[in-house]
């Protein structure tokens, strides 16, 4: 009996799924536990495993696409097994009520693969954007493009109708690294463009520019050249790109954060002069450590919780939770917006434990290689942005959390000290509170702790 693929649950925020990668192509066998597919979730890029046995007999959607949870997006058979009966069914599902197919609008329908499907709507608009500008300022000449493989032709695969056929994935990659679509052949069903073509490209262009890094070929100079006047009438031209799924999630939770939640922000500035000498001395003890200023932040803050346990809470609707460890969310920007891996039990770890911790969760972060239970249920959430030369800012708490602190740049700066102007490196600290659980009086306390230990940060061997 065939068996249903069905877009998985993989992390307890999800909602719907983007197809990164099939592992296994159509006739292929296999086996029940096998990787199947790799999906690109709201926080991670996971496996999907096959939960039957046979051959993999029909892909329902392509890399590069989104389907929500419970769709149906392959199917498991025997080779001889009748699945007429599914792939129809599946097509109806994919269907939203009232959509219709692309043939009975009054736009012309996209350019179809080899699977009869139409390209979706935001690489309809990239075509379109292409067009228009191809039909303004693109030179006569045939335009020389790269193939997937590296080698070179003498015009783009594009459709009988002129449009080009891209991924949605390509598309966004193409967006962001600057790759010209026109000057790609498609090494996708039908001359898709696909994501191994823009690795291909942006790989190819590495190449050139390293080894002629001055010079610009000539069809570069005449698009300069032709390049429209700044004074040019109209509104700007746009291109619209598919939302990854980490985006979507993050403005979906800030929704559910910045508005139902009611915020109040504090504000202090923290002498760091024993906190950056404490740094300096513990990695020239041991350079292996590699200890940071934010390793010491996490650690304080954790520190402060535990005598402050009414910011160690979060608002359930009708009780109060008050968390008995210090699980510090720490946030890590991504390619895509930002991730929060947590530090389990900040407040019993030492700085040595807490500084490998954090590397290694940050490396695997940026990676997209995080397990969910690794990104979830934070108690207590640090933003820094300091390395970036932000002085100051205030951070969106992360619900259910209680509670998030923004830290700044660190810099010299003149303050009064014993009736002297002397220079001190000065950090300023500003925590966003949800005043359903924490008061102005108890997220003045918390800062008032959190600054004794950081300013003397011998406090955390007492």
């Amino acid at each position: 009996m065939a068996t249903q693929v069905i877009m998985p649950k993989l992390s307890p925020t999800m909602e719907e799924g983007q197809l990164t990668r099939w592992l296994k192509k159509e006739g292929d066998k296999v086996s029940m536990g096998e990787p199947l597919a790799e999906i690109d979730t709201d926080k991670a890029t996971m496996e999907m495993q096959a939960l039957g046995n046979g051959v993999l007999r029909k892909i329902l959607i392509k890399e590069g696409e989104s389907a929500p949870l419970g769709q149906l997006i392959a199917i498991i058979g025997e080779p001889d097994e009748d699945i007429s009966g599914l792939e129809q069914g599946s097509s109806a599902q994919a269907r939203p009520p009232g959509d219709e197919p692309s043939e009975a609008k009054s736009e012309p329908a996209s350019p179809a693969d080899v699977s009869g499907q139409s390209a979706p709507p935001t690489v309809r608009h990239l075509n379109k954007s292409l067009e228009s500008k191809a039909g303004q300022g693109a030179s006569a000449e045939p335009a020389v493009s790269a193939s997937g493989n590296g080698s070179r032709s003498a015009k783009p695969e594009v459709a009988s109708s002129g449009r080009l056929i891209v991924s949605p994935l390509a598309a966004r990659m193409a967006a962001e690294v600057g790759v010209d679509l026109r000057l790609l052949n498609g090494t996708g069903p039908g001359g898709r463009i696909v994501k191994r073509d823009i690795e291909a490209a942006m790989s190819q262009s590495h190449t050139a520019g390293a080894a002629a890094p001055m010079e610009m070929p000539q069809r570069h100079l005449r698009a300069v050249e032709n390049f429209p006047s700044p004074q040019a009438a109209g509104p700007s031209p746009y291109r619209d790109e598919p939302a990854s799924e980490i985006r979507r999630t993050i403005a979906r939770r800030l929704v559910t954060s910045l508005g139902p939640i009611p915020h109040f922000f504090l504000t202090t500035e923290v002498e760091m002069e024993r906190a950056a000498e404490m740094r300096r001395a513990i990695n020239e003890l041991d350079p292996d450590l590699k200890v940071t200023l934010n390793d010491i932040i996490i650690k304080v803050a954790a520190a402060a919780l535990m005598a402050h346990p009414a910011v160690n809470s979060s608002f359930q609707d009708k009780t109060v939770r008050y968390y008995e460890r210090a699980d510090i969310g720490v946030a890590v920007a991504v390619e895509d917006g930002l991730i929060t891996p947590v530090v389990r039990s900040a407040d019993r770890k030492s700085l040595g434990e807490i500084a490998g911790e954090v590397r290694e969760l940050a490396e695997r972060a940026r990676h997209r290689k995080l397990r969910p239970d690794e990104y979830t249920g934070a108690t207590f959430s640090i933003s820094n942005l300091g390395m970036f030369g932000i002085d100051e800012f205030t951070a969106v708490i992360n619900p259910p959390e209680g509670a998030i602190m923004a830290i700044g740049a660190m810099s010299k700066r003149p303050v009064v000290r014993d009736e002297e102007i002397v220079v001190r490196q000065m950090m300023k600290v500003t925590m966003s509170c949800d005043h359903r659980v924490i008061d102005g009086a108890t997220g003045a306390k918390y800062l008032q702790t959190f600054k004794k230990i950081l300013e003397n940060p011998l406090y955390l061997v007492v």
